[in-house]
């Protein structure tokens, strides 16, 4: 099944319901980074929640940024995520692996630690990006998000996120997020038949494991509440924006005598991106050419 995110709504838009299947660009980053299992869990939840967290807004240029920092040895995982269905991430410290948790699970609380924070940054497309930090709650990544759901928007919400990796790779990945809105907020039945419904839930991997699609399981969850699924599916991966052009405009920021003394000593340079760890090589002709620009913007700067 490709990777893909739903919308729906219930209670005549009182609920929303967003669904994700991250299983291949969760994959992807495994491979790109060579993540450990509970690393690989870290990241493909975070991933995943920053997809549904950036569902939300308007334009197709905005996007998510998400820091989790805790006390834990794994040290932190970066996501960045945009409306156009693209996510990229890494964690500080990828070959970091654990003993399962006492439920036999990924101990990914353990890994993140639980003294910490979790720093979401929006950039709508215009204007000064918002920025929130909200107190680790678990360190499992869903709970945290809630979290800052629940703090910092003021959203009753529920994030449910998973990761199933095994010796063959990722088989399942995604997670669900379902927000009450202030108009279905009132009726106290309704809420409460939510409550119980998201409550029964084992998680997210078990129900794509079991065959189950985004529709299907958006119609078991709120089916008889007035069920609306949106008809675009929207095409979800992992992608990076970087490039050599990139790495060459920020070497050239280093000036002309960091510039000489990489030339002298290592006859190039090397930078890797933390995002999706492609590593780009500069030789002297490149750098030279560098140093050539500097000086001609130098003169031009004295006229």
């Amino acid at each position: 099944m490709a990777d893909q995110l739903l919308r729906a709504t219930a209670a005549d838009g009182g609920i929303r319901v967003v669904g994700a299947i991250t299983t291949r660009l969760t994959e992807e980053a495994r491979q790109r980074h060579q993540l450990s299992y509970v690393a690989t869990a870290a990241l493909g939840r975070t991933m995943a929640g920053g997809l549904l967290l950036a569902s939300s807004m308007k334009r197709m240029d905005a996007r998510i940024n998400i820091r989790v920092k805790g006390n834990g040895p794994l040290g932190g995982v970066m996501v960045d995520a945009g409306v156009d269905g693209t996510v990229r991430g890494y964690v500080d410290r990828p070959e970091v692996e654990l003993p399962p948790n006492a439920k036999g699970k990924l101990d990914v609380g353990g890994a993140i630690g639980q003294d910490g924070y979790v720093y979401v940054v929006r950039d709508v497309g215009y204007g000064y990006p918002y920025s929130s930090t909200v107190e680790l709650v678990s360190g499992e990544i869903g709970d945290d998000l809630t979290h800052y759901l629940v703090s910092s928007e003021q959203t009753p919400s529920a994030l449910i996120l998973g990761v199933f990796v095994g010796a063959q790779g990722v088989t399942a990945a995604g997670g669900l997020l379902v927000q009450v809105l202030p108009k279905a907020a009132r009726d106290e039945a309704l809420v409460e038949k939510l409550e119980s419904r998201l409550a029964t839930l084992a998680g997210f991997t078990p129900l794509l494991q079991a065959g189950k699609s985004l529709p299907q399981i958006f119609e078991d969850l709120v089916g008889d509440m007035g069920l609306r699924i949106f008809p675009e599916t929207q095409l979800i991966h992992f992608q990076c924006d970087c490039s050599f052009d990139r790495v060459m405009g920020a070497l050239k920021i280093l000036g002309e005598d960091e510039l000489h003394d990489m030339i002298e000593k290592e006859g190039g340079a090397e930078a890797t991106c933390h995002f999706c760890n492609t590593i780009y090589q500069a030789g002297a002709i490149e750098l030279e050419q560098l140093i050539e620009e500097l000086r001609v913007e130098r003169a031009e700067s004295m006229l």
